[in-house]
């Protein structure tokens, strides 16, 4: 038997017209009213997509208020992968490099962690690199069988135009040509569907 949601998730849910389509700014004010959590959820956006095998790369102009690890590959780094240790969540690769990388392409490639120039992890200035990926570059990819995508993009404590301006980026790199329809939800919240117009 499934677990019945709790009151204030509830509460939340009355707050959103089933069938209708929100203005983004709409949409964000929404998420604000409906957040619950006693930590800073995150907001995720959700996409159904026309096709799936979806991927890419966005530069957020706010970030996602997580703190991500970059790092530069070098043999320090490939000794702690032989020693089972990945403690990155994104890795750089200067192009010259990427040959000792061919090995490690069964570890790495599953995780989504190995460097690929189309997503701006091979660069002949790794250094740049890192620092993009910092300031919030991210990768995006669909599921591998349903043609869905989500992502996180920030946080609710974010102000409202912060979190308008990276959909707006999100949406602008996934390309609106791409999407059936979009929703917006809290780590613990129902989800509101944004108009695609709007954005």
């Amino acid at each position: 038997m499934a677990r019945k949601k709790g009151k204030k998730y509830q509460v939340s849910i009355a707050l959103v017209e089933k069938k209708k389509q929100y203005e983004l700014k709409e949409a964000v004010a929404l998420l604000k009213k409906m957040k619950y959590a006693s930590f800073d959820e995150t907001v995720e956006i959700h996409l159904n997509l026309k096709e799936e095998g979806l991927k890419g790369e966005v530069s957020l102009p706010h970030g996602t208020g997580k703190q991500i690890s970059v790092v530069i590959a070098d043999d320090a780094l490939l000794a702690k992968i032989d020693a089972g240790t990945i403690e990155f969540d994104v890795l750089i690769a200067a192009p010259s490099f990427m040959p000792k990388l061919v090995k490690y392409a069964k570890i790495l490639g599953p995780k989504g962690l190995m460097p690929n120039p189309k997503n701006g992890t091979v660069s002949d200035k790794p250094e740049e690199a890192v620092k993009k990926f910092k300031s919030g570059g991210m990768r995006y990819k669909s599921e591998s069988k349903f043609p869905l995508l989500h992502q996180s993009l920030g946080k609710i404590s974010f102000k409202d135009e912060e979190l308008i301006a990276n959909i707006q980026s999100f949406v602008n790199a996934v390309q609106k040509k791409n999407i059936n329809s979009i929703y917006l939800s809290l780590t613990m919240s129902p989800s509101v569907r944004v108009n695609i117009e709007s954005i």
